[in-house]
């Protein structure tokens, strides 16, 4: 358990485009109840820019819409996610 005031870790960085703003806060959503207080969730919109939904855990790219990822749409998706948070967790 973090103390309060301590950054959660790791950071997530998802980058959204503003057109589906909702593909971020669902995903944001998910993640948080699946490591609730564990996760330092941020996004940065790509206004000149469309069509990327890049997701970094730790500063390592684990996902990517540009690369033919897609959107997090899918369980398996979703749980490529969850390994990478597991694993960076694991290491402190």
């Amino acid at each position: 358990m973090r103390e309060e005031g301590e950054l959660a870790w790791p950071l997530l960085t998802p980058v959204v485009t503003p057109t589906p703003p909702s593909q971020y806060l669902q995903l944001k959503k998910k993640l948080e109840d699946e490591f609730p207080g564990c996760l330092d969730i941020c996004g940065e919109g790509t206004p000149q820019a469309t069509g990327f939904f890049e997701v970094m855990v730790a500063g390592k790219l684990v996902h990517s819409k540009k690369r033919g990822d897609g959107y997090v749409d899918t369980e398996s998706k979703f749980l490529k996610l969850v390994a990478a948070i597991k694993a960076a967790l694991a290491q402190g």
